[in-house]
């Protein structure tokens, strides 16, 4: 019963996180994620086990680390060879970066994603809600229902995903449909995104390896649509 009571706590507190970072208070994102991490953290503790619970023992921490440290090295292998290539080049152009200076890439891809993004989702998702789960329903709920709720989680951020990336604008379109397929898109995209990353966490026994994924794949991403700006 303590299990789903702090289940049941975990998942009320994202819904209003994700309404505070995207409706009410969203230049607050990076004190919010931490402050949000701290009572995640206070409510794995409260159920029992909390590094255990979250995959932060200090025995997996070797581990989680070397498998984090090669999954960064070949995503941003990928990114390097799709970059290199015109044809995957466009894929990469994303408004969001436009306006921004390299000190605000760097802010982003140092302090933003690692902290606001990254450790606000992988402790929530791959860590206190699928440690739950995977004490009272097994594997395959844990990973399934963490990874569907990860998916809903990025309805409101991905309201505007079709305008931002021009790639995904000139394939779904500008129209209100358009940018619903978008959306719906990016839900299904980050659900299956969540099944990798909650594989990575039983694998590598360690939080660490979807954090480094995690990271990879969105700080990665603004370094290179920055520097191919003026190329796409």
């Amino acid at each position: 019963m303590r299990d789903i009571a702090a289940l049941s706590a975990a998942v009320v507190l994202l819904v209003l996180t994700n309404l505070v970072n995207n409706r009410w208070l969203p230049a607050w994102g990076l004190l919010t994620a931490v402050v949000v991490v701290a009572l995640l953290l206070g409510i794995a503790h409260w159920a029992g086990g909390a590094l255990e619970l979250v995959g932060l023992t200090r025995a997996g921490l070797p581990r989680g680390a070397r498998w984090a440290l090669v999954i960064i090295g070949i995503v941003a292998a990928v990114y390097l060879v799709g970059a290199l290539f015109p044809p995957t080049r466009g894929l990469f152009a994303d408004q969001r970066t436009d306006s921004l200076s390299g000190g605000q890439v760097a802010l982003r891809v140092l302090v933003k994603v690692p902290l606001g993004t990254v450790l606000l989702e992988e402790v929530a998702f791959r860590g206190v809600l699928y440690g739950l789960l995977l004490r009272i329903r097994g594997v395959y709920w844990a990973t399934g229902v963490s990874s569907l709720l990860f998916g809903l989680w990025h309805i409101l951020p991905s309201l505007h995903l079709a305008s931002d990336k021009p790639a995904l604008g000139s394939l779904f379109g500008h129209s209100v449909f358009g940018a619903v397929l978008a959306d719906a898109g990016a839900v299904l995209f980050t659900a299956a995104s969540g099944v990798v990353f909650c594989e990575l966490r039983r694998r590598s026994t360690s939080l660490l390896a979807p954090m480094g994924l995690h990271w990879a794949t969105n700080a990665l991403g603004y370094v290179s649509a920055y520097l191919l700006g003026g190329l796409v």
